[in-house]
């Protein structure tokens, strides 16, 4: 399919989006006269339905300086030259059609709110940006807080990131973003669940869980259940980790959302059969997918070597077409389940 109809395509089924779409696995039943849903951006709150096409996983900027190291020595980095690497990669994002870039840059791994509300700025881009803690890569980028704080504490600082704005910049998280090893929760993981489900039922952020296998996600469910949010306000991320699809399959029935990022050329038909897989079992409606690509690394020169962002334009829908799915389809990926799952609204099961 040629790119311009594509783009013409996706302009037409945006327009289509329903007010305050609802799911029916998930228990929410919209009324005519429910509001419209909200998404809180690096520039403030849009409504969801003009997030338009997304891409729910992506970064601008990481510094893989392990937290020990970096408060002793942080390596600095110029915004103006990330900006001036990063903003033409973004342009031509919206040249593509798109119109939400969601920044899944953890804290302490190079969350930078002034940066990407300039870049949003200057872009046009709806961005987002979050809060929460990372306990992935053997937690080395946890600050020591985290260990001596209780749940309820780290969870109060998470949201008064939300009320107050992070750092001073006044920008507010638009979901939690927590990381986890992908094994059976250590103590402090859980401690990081159970702060998310706190900040959740307080703010109605959505939780974006790094997690890969289903080891690490059904014990993550089992907590939230246990703190009654509703699996509808959980993302698993790298999903596609979990190669096992009958576990994805599962989770998206109790209404968790599934998200396969990754996708890249060599990727392509794996991410594009786990898709097909959901799609077959009736649960398009809970897939998200992005590139987890990107980004200006810290500390080499001019960022390094970026991952393209353009790949889930250029070659994964059009392999999804030529599968089969239709322009509604489509429309319900990269439109619609990203507007849903990353609108503000407390999901709890009682």
């Amino acid at each position: 399919m040629h790119r311009r109809r594509f783009i013409h395509d996706m302009a037409g089924a945006a327009a289509t989006i329903l007010l305050a779409e609802g799911c029916a696995r998930s228990g929410v039943r919209p009324t005519a006269a429910t509001p419209a849903s909200r998404t809180m951006t690096v520039r403030g709150w849009i409504d969801s339905r003009d997030m338009g096409l997304t891409l729910p996983h992506e970064h601008a900027l990481a510094n893989f300086q392990p937290y020990a190291e970096w408060v002793q020595r942080p390596i600095a980095y110029d915004r103006d030259e990330v900006v001036d690497v990063v903003l033409p990669r973004l342009r031509r994002l919206r040249e593509l059609g798109c119109r939400t870039f969601i920044d899944a840059t953890a804290a302490h791994l190079g969350r930078d709110p002034v940066l990407l509300r300039r870049l949003s700025e200057e872009s046009g881009l709806h961005m987002l940006t979050v809060t929460g803690n990372y306990a992935a890569f053997e937690n080395r980028f946890l600050p020591p807080h985290v260990y001596s704080l209780s749940a309820e504490s780290l969870a109060g600082r998470w949201i008064r990131e939300w009320t107050d704005g992070i750092d001073g910049t006044g920008v507010r998280p638009g979901f939690i973003k927590l990381g986890f090893n992908g094994q059976a929760l250590s103590e402090v993981e859980r401690k990081l669940i159970h702060a998310g489900a706190l900040t959740h039922r307080e703010t109605g952020l959505t939780i974006g869980a790094h997690t890969g296998p289903a080891v690490a996600a059904l014990e993550q469910l089992a907590v939230l259940d246990r703190e009654g949010v509703h699996p509808s306000a959980w993302i698993w991320i790298h999903a596609q980790n979990e190669r096992d699809s009958a576990q994805h399959i599962a989770a998206a029935r109790r209404g968790a959302w599934i998200e396969f990022d990754g996708i890249d050329s060599k990727s392509l038909e794996q991410h594009v059969g786990f898709v097909t897989r959901m799609r077959d079992a009736g649960l398009l409606d809970h897939v998200l997918i992005s590139q987890d690509a990107g980004w200006y690394n810290v500390g080499q020169p001019r960022g390094g070597t970026p991952r393209s962002y353009e790949v889930v334009f250029t070659e994964f829908l059009p392999a999804l077409r030529a599968r089969g799915f239709s322009a509604a389809e489509i429309d319900t990926l990269v439109v619609r389940n990203p507007a849903r799952a990353f609108s503000v609204s407390v999901r709890k099961t009682r």
